[in-house]
Order: C-alpha cells, then structure tokens, then sequence
C-alpha cells in the first residue's frame, strides 16, 4: 500500500537539481555534462530511499513506471519523429523551405519575413535547435546587408523557433505534454494556436515597426527544389486532419527518403544512415524520459505526488490556481534543467495528478505546460536555443534577449488566457 503525502519521498528531485547545478555552476556551463547523470543520481537515490520496501520491490515499482505505456508510445514517437527530421535534412528540404520563403517575401519585410519563416520551419520539423542552425546564418548576411541589428535579426530567428517548438504535432514538447496527460494532439494544437496567435500576430507587427526603413536587397539568387519542401506539408496537413501520430511520421519519413533517392540526395544506404543518425540523436532523451517515469513512480508510491497535492498546493484552492501552479512549476523546472522536453517530461506525471484532483481538461494542462516550458526556454540565456543562436552570430545571448518579444508575449497571453478562461466560468 502506498505512503500517502511524504515530503520526504521528493528528496530524489532535490538530488537532481543540486547535482545538476552544481556540475553546472562549477563547469561553466549547463551542457558540459550530459543531464542523464543528475537524472541517474536522482533515480539511485529513489531506490535507496524508503527502507520499510525490499529492494526488489522498489525496482518493479522503477520499472512498471519506466514501462507505462503512454511512455513507450512517446519513446516511439521521439524515435520515428527524430529519423524523419534527419531525413529531411539530409534530403535539403530545410534549405530549399528557407530559401523559397526568402524569394518569395518582398525585401523589406525580410525580418518580420524570417519570423514567420522560422515559425513556419520550426511548425514542419518541430524543433528548434534545427530552425535556429537553418536561419540563424542567413538572419547574420541579411543584417550585414541592411544595417539592421544582428541580434534583432537573429532574435526574430529565435521567435519563430519557439513558434514551431510549442505547436508543432512532432515537436518533443508537444509528443511529451500530450502523452503524459492523455489528450490529443490536434486538441492540444488547436487550443494552443489560438493562445498564441495574438502573441505571434504583435510580434510580427513590431518587427515590421522597428525595421520598416529597411533597405532593398537582392535574393533572387537563392536556390529551392519545391519537391523537396513536399514532406513538410504532408506531416502538417495529415496532422491538421487528425491522422494518427505514428502514421504521419512513417508518411513523412518514407517520402523523405524517396525524394532524397530521387533527387540525388543520397542512396539507399545513405538513407539508412540517416535514419540511425536521427534515431541516435534521440537516445539522451529516450534515456532520460525512462529515468524520470521510473522515478516519478517511486516518488508517487512513497507519497511525494501527495505531499504536492496537500501540502504544496494548499495555497491552490481553485481550478485556476491549479493551472497557475501546474505552470509555475513547469517554467521553475525549465529554469533548473534548462530543457523544456525534461520540464515537461518531470513535470507531467504531476501534473497528470494535480488535472485529475482538480478536474482539470487534459489538452489545457498539455498546452499550459508546452507554453510555459518554452517561454522560459526561449528567453533563458543559458538555454540551448540562444547559446546556439549566440555562438552563430558571434553576440552574447543576453543581446539577443532584448528582441525575443515572442517568448515573452507567449507568456503574457498564456497567464491571460487562464485568467479570463476561469472568470468567465464564475
């Protein structure tokens, strides 16, 4: 029988955060060491913990949460979504996408252009970190040849990745909020794009206001394969119509590698190494997604998720407070982990709790804690995302923060969007 409402049983968080800091504060630097050794101390000292179970015991426990379904079909998905996005990318259809938004925008719109150019991108291929290494050094020679600001440049680059990150149906935010709490993914997009529309909608206005004197350049020279943009559009419009998650991505893969075939890309081995390659690069993430569930369960079962609904969220007494909470512990996380996928992921099985004492919607609990893992995100300086866009462009990441109006706008529409949401339920 589970202990019921233990603060102590949260000690294998605490161990994360104090590890993960620590190794950080000391290094310099939030990636010096991969997060799967924090995340494994954290699960170590969960087993260790609660002396009254046998160790046997506690690993079946480690292991029924590590093997949840709703987490194997997440692995899954982080699999097929990571192969395609590699494909992809191998084919040229991140280079031909760019290029052909950039012909297509008239010159004097080139950065509110490369927002939604980027919001665009990062919607296809769901990452950010992607879209940011695709735009960032066309964002560098568009400034150099307007005088416009690099680091507004690059920031309307940064904007737009985190556009994609929060919405796409393959971003790992999206796949992991859906996942822990049981929603549907086209719910939860549909629900989020309407959130964050004013936001993406101001921000394009007041990059169109701070460069409107912009100077005419030539991009005709730019070169694009529409064929190759095909992939994209398939994955968002079979997602938009509600196609299942596993069937999109094999569509996407699949047409992927017969394109690249067939334009000369690569051949069939060049396609299978493209596949491992982009299956690979989700490992850390697969790895960790095993850590947290198994941990979570043990949290769970000595009374640390009890302990947060009784004692932690006392102060929460509504279903706005609830969904207040559910997201300020989601950005706290973020801040710590510097990871918006591992916010989402450790926050999740919580916030699956909190929804159910609460009764709380399962799309609105996925799309506060997608919007509030990348907002901060997106805006944290030490984040992969503005540490990428800042080594790119040769700047500090805290010049880029000037401009990330999006992120910070993302946020705004999200605390008012809980706000009036409940006050018009009284």
């Amino acid at each position: 029988m589970e202990n019921k409402s233990n603060g102590f049983a949260l000690v294998p968080l605490g161990v994360f955060i104090v590890i993960y800091l620590g190794i950080s504060i000391v290094a310099k630097s939030f990636y010096a060491v991969s997060v799967i050794i924090p995340f494994l101390a954290a699960a170590l000292t969960a087993l260790l913990m609660n002396r009254k179970e046998k160790l046997d015991k506690k690993i079946e426990i480690f292991c029924k949460g590590a093997g949840d379904i709703n987490i194997l079909l997440m692995i899954l998905i982080f699999i097929l979504a990571g192969a395609f996005a590699q494909v992809a990318k191998d084919m040229g259809a991140v280079d031909s996408t760019v290029n052909l938004g950039l012909y297509l925008l008239p010159s004097s719109l080139l950065i509110p252009g490369i927002f939604i150019i980027g919001c665009f991108i990062s919607l296809s291929i769901g990452t950010s970190m992607g879209t940011i290494v695709a735009l960032v050094p066309i964002a560098i020679g568009i400034a150099d040849k307007t005088g416009i600001s690099t680091s507004l440049s690059v920031g309307a680059v940064v904007c737009g990745a985190m556009f994609g990150d929060n919405l796409s149906v393959i971003s790992d935010t999206t796949i992991a909020a859906t996942k822990t709490q049981g929603c549907e993914m086209k719910d939860k997009f549909k629900m989020n794009f309407l959130i964050v529309l004013p936001a993406a909608i101001i921000t394009t206005i007041i990059f169109i206001i701070l460069t409107r004197n912009t100077a005419v350049i030539n991009l005709d020279s730019l070169e694009f394969n529409i064929f190759k943009i095909l992939p994209y559009i398939v994955v968002i419009i079979t997602s938009l119509i509600g196609l299942n998650v596993i069937i999109v991505l094999l569509l996407g893969l699949g047409l992927s590698g017969l394109m690249g075939i067939i334009v000369g890309s690569f051949d069939i081995i060049g396609l299978f190494n493209s596949i491992s390659n982009g299956i690979s690069s989700m490992s850390e993430l697969i790895i960790i997604s095993l850590l947290i569930s198994g941990t979570i369960e043990i949290i769970k079962f000595n009374g640390g998720i009890d302990f947060i609904l009784n004692k932690g969220l006392r102060n929460f007494k509504s279903k706005r407070g609830a969904e207040y909470g559910i997201a300020v512990l989601t950005g706290l996380v973020d801040i710590c982990t510097a990871n918006n996928t591992i916010a989402i992921v450790t926050v999740g099985p919580i916030a699956k709790d909190i929804s159910n004492e609460f009764d709380l919607d399962a799309k609105r609990v996925a799309g506060i804690m997608d919007i509030f893992s990348c907002g901060f995100q997106g805006v944290i300086p030490y984040g992969a995302q503005l540490l990428s866009a800042a080594g790119l462009a040769a700047i500090s990441p805290f010049e880029i923060m000037r401009f990330l109006f999006y992120p910070y706008l993302m946020l705004v529409s999200a605390i008012i969007f809980i706000y009036f949401h409940w006050k018009n339920k009284k």
